[in-house]
């Protein structure tokens, strides 16, 4: 065999025709690990048409139409920050064998966190090297025990740098032991996203760490939605997820040309849109457009603490009330009214332009939060059918 020996500074070559060959062999398994490294981790992905469901949503698994979209995620797993090790609800467990009966070929991803965890929680792991591995390792074996095709994580609420800057140790090391389980067992490579807030700057101090969602993520999940709610001061009917916004204010195009401006490539960025609404009490019945002078949160509409109707509620009220429905094509957004309610919410229209807008713009596709709040699977319909076939 041949190797470098150092004993006296001096390097004595053994077989050199052997070494020069080694030598070469390594140079292209550097290479190759170079021009690996350099391609796009959602390899193989050409459009995602993506939904989450979760337990108490209404809906069963069973009642999900999988043929509309291509990947479904299954919230939340939730992480005991005791151990690091993640907990299921028992529907995630056979979620993807269920939603495959319709759509063999659907994506599933498990999806850990949600918005009513606290930051803190996810920090207290992710500020460790030793937590993140524990619960990185059980992120895997859940995916794998239970035969999901990714993992999707919800961190949400973060405020400060410390928490960005551990955010990203977490997801370059998550990639990495996805890639390394994946050479090591020969299994088709985990998928890695998450969801993220519609601007990669959250405050004046705080940002998301772009640079690790590039290079480790498969792409990120754009909650464009929840800009506004009717107790924001002053009182005035908005759109909580326009696409644009002509005065300014905050909307999905925003938000995603900040994140392309961070340097996220458009192709990791997929847009997310609300299957649900707020409604205002509008103070005058006779000024019923957008940023008409309101009185809070109307709570005549919606379940069960009302205010917030899903878009099956909105139709009902549309239909029952016999509410005039807009589309605000500056905005890119739909409303109605009816006496003194009135509802911003995404109808078949918006959803047709935000789609149409996410196409045009090479973003990688779009997600509804959450599916079981369409109505016959209207909205979906409309999405997927806006995208077309092809990429």
């Amino acid at each position: 065999m041949a190797y470098a020996i150092y004993n006296d500074g001096i390097v004595h070559l053994i077989g050199y025709d052997i070494c020069l060959q080694m030598a070469y062999n390594k140079f292209f398994l550097f290479v190759l690990g170079l021009v690996w490294s350099l391609v796009p981790f959602s390899y193989g992905q050409n459009v995602v048409k993506g939904g989450y469901w979760f337990p108490d949503s209404g809906i069963q698994v069973s009642d999900i139409d999988s043929t509309l979209f291509t990947h479904v995620f299954c919230a939340f797993a939730k992480l005991d920050s005791s151990t690091n090790q993640l907990t299921l609800p028992p529907e995630c467990t056979t979620f993807t064998r269920t939603v495959r009966q319709k759509n063999p070929s659907v994506k599933t991803l498990l999806s850990i966190g949600g918005g009513t965890v606290a930051s803190s929680v996810f920090n207290a792991m992710a500020s460790q090297a030793s937590s993140r591995q524990a619960f990185i390792q059980s992120s895997i074996n859940a995916a794998r025990a239970n035969g999901f095709d990714g993992l999707d994580l919800d961190w949400e609420q973060q405020t400060l740098p410390s928490e960005m800057t551990n955010l990203g140790l977490l997801l370059d090391e998550w990639r990495a032991a996805i890639n390394a389980e994946s050479s090591r067992t020969g299994s088709q490579r985990l998928i890695l996203t998450a969801a993220v807030a519609v601007s990669p700057q959250v405050n004046s101090q705080t940002r998301f760490p772009t640079q690790a969602i590039s290079r480790s993520l498969d792409w990120v999940n754009v909650m464009a939605y929840d800009f506004y709610d009717p107790n924001r001061s002053p009182s005035l009917t908005r759109s909580h997820a326009a696409l644009r916004d002509p005065t300014g204010g905050a909307s999905g195009s925003g938000g995603i040309t900040a994140w392309i401006n961070a340097n996220v490539p458009s192709k990791k960025l997929v847009l997310g849109f609300p299957f649900y609404g707020y409604a205002w009490k509008l103070v005058d019945p006779n000024k019923h457009g957008l940023l008409a002078p309101a009185a809070g949160y109307d709570t005549s509409v919606g379940s069960p603490d009302g205010g917030i109707p899903n878009y099956r509620q909105i139709r009902e009220f549309v239909s029952q009330k016999g509410a005039t429905v807009v589309f605000n094509s500056s905005y890119g957004t739909n409303y109605c009214y009816s006496g003194t309610t009135w509802i911003g919410y995404d109808d078949t229209q918006t959803i047709a332009a935000k789609v149409s807008y996410a196409k045009a713009n090479g973003l990688l596709g779009y997600f509804a939060w959450h599916v079981a709040q369409d109505d016959a699977w209207a909205l979906s319909r409309q999405a997927f059918q806006a995208w077309g076939a092809s990429p």
